[in-house]
């Protein structure tokens, strides 16, 4: 393939590559993107890297030509086929081989693509990682070689490690499954059919065009199918998971959309007393509720910036037993191996019901209650929304508002707050506010819209 060194730029965002199939990234794009991977992790004195990819349409494409860019490096490859992101962390782990690549664009529209990376043990690159990665491919000073590929399957191993992980107790649940036609499709039955529930399953054909709703189950409308099924059967709850498989959304038995960070509070509820280390991670864009909760269980909560490489890197490294994030990522390090699983994150939920008489909607009683805007989107360009985040920050300095900056602007009042910051997976300004009171929330969200509004023309 020819080299061509016009890569578009934008694609190499915060926490991965990311870009709509052929507009942005193609086949020539991946093998440059294999030729770079292959050069950098050589340098590092790697031999052999881990490959996988979703079920998007345009993956076998991108991957066929990832796989020509790495192997003419001289690195071997283990190729995973069809995984979810979770089967690619598992195998990673269970192989003990590091680096490695994920075809995939997550939550993102079917028309989009990318790839998660890691070089080494240091989990998903980042940030400065990923703009130096772009710098390399820019040099073109690839290394060359023969590699050679095995195929390995995952599936038999991911599914013993669930079989192994997890004790139900003598409540049988209705449980109303949607994989949104995602990944998950592959291998969500095999896995949830091993323990005593009765699952209804919707949307659960492996279709990368997603043709029943958009993959990103922590957008309450996408669960619209999912509530009318579980009011249907009467279901005790229903869950939903993304593209990958690294997120799941979830509805209680009255058909009550519950934020992941609701979740959060349901399982730090569980477990805070059977661990050594009651600290727990949350990001930014997490309610009040979540960390009052945590502070009154006696515990101690950790605020960090969104996005799943930062998050669960920090949930290793500063050796916490559970942590998340509101887009529906969530670490559990208790019993589990610490690496985002939509699938297992059902199943706790699932396990806790099936030790209890409550319904979901019970087990939320007595949190504190905010209220919280949906996480808003505002498109504004890459070259432009990082310059808009700086003037928020110079209103918020300019009224003398009370403010944190780990991830955008957050904007802390005594009865509520404010977060602006820019996306790092798409052209994007998002934004959520939370207040005590549905009047104050609407002063915050009107103030601070208004500005975004007027930075971004």
């Amino acid at each position: 393939m020819k080299i061509n060194k016009s890569i578009n730029k934008n694609i190499f965002r915060g926490y991965d590559i990311r870009g709509k199939y052929r507009e942005e990234l193609d086949e020539e794009t991946a093998y440059l993107i294999g030729l770079g991977f292959g050069t950098h992790i050589k340098r590092l004195g790697k031999t052999t890297c881990i490959i996988g990819h979703d079920n998007r349409l345009s993956s076998p494409p991108l991957y066929e030509s990832l796989k020509k860019g790495i192997l003419e490096t001289g690195i071997n490859i283990v190729s995973l086929g069809l995984c979810t992101t979770p089967m690619y962390y598992y195998a990673c782990l269970k192989l003990k081989i590091y680096s490695g690549v994920m075809v995939t664009a997550s939550h993102n529209p079917k028309d989009d693509n990318g790839f998660k990376f890691a070089f080494d043990e240091s989990g998903n690159c980042k940030g400065k990682e990923i703009q130096d990665f772009l710098a390399l491919i820019l040099k073109g000073e690839f290394e060359s070689g023969k590699g050679s590929i095995t195929s390995y399957n995952i599936e038999n191993d991911y599914i013993t490690l669930f079989k192994n992980n997890l004790n139900f107790g003598n409540r049988k649940l209705k449980v109303v499954i949607d994989p949104g036609n995602g990944t998950t499709s592959i291998i969500v039955k095999k896995i949830y059919d091993m323990f005593n529930i009765d699952a209804i399953y919707i949307n659960s054909e492996s279709d990368g065009t997603f043709p029943n709703h958009h993959p990103d189950p922590c957008v309450e409308k996408n669960l619209d199918q999912l509530k009318e099924k579980v009011l249907e059967e009467n279901a005790d709850i229903g869950l939903s998971f993304d593209g990958d498989g690294d997120r799941m959304g979830m509805v209680s038995n009255t058909a009550k959309f519950i934020p992941t960070d609701k979740y959060m509070i349901i399982i730090i509820r569980d477990i805070i007393d059977k661990v050594a280390k009651k600290e727990f991670l949350y990001d930014v864009k997490c309610s009040k509720s979540l960390s009052d909760e945590i502070e009154k269980l006696g515990g101690r909560g950790i605020c960090y910036r969104t996005g799943n490489s930062y998050t669960k890197a920090k949930v290793r490294d500063d050796d916490l037993p559970f942590g998340g994030e509101l887009s529906g990522h969530v670490y559990f390090r208790d019993r589990w191996l610490g690496f985002d699983s939509g699938l297992y994150a059902g199943l706790r939920i699932l396990e806790l019901l099936s030790k209890t008489t409550k319904k979901v909607d019970e087990l939320l009683e007595g949190i504190n209650h905010y209220y919280s805007t949906e996480e808003l989107k505002f498109k504004s360009s890459d070259d432009k929304k990082f310059l808009i985040i700086d003037n928020v920050r110079k209103y918020a300095d300019s009224k003398n508002y009370n403010h944190i900056d780990i991830d955008g602007v957050k904007v802390l009042f005594d009865d509520g707050w404010a977060l602006v910051r820019a996306s790092n997976t798409g052209p994007n300004l998002t934004a959520r506010f939370e207040a005590k009171t549905e009047d104050r929330l609407k002063e915050i969200e009107e103030e601070f819209t208004k500005l975004i509004n007027e930075l971004n023309i």
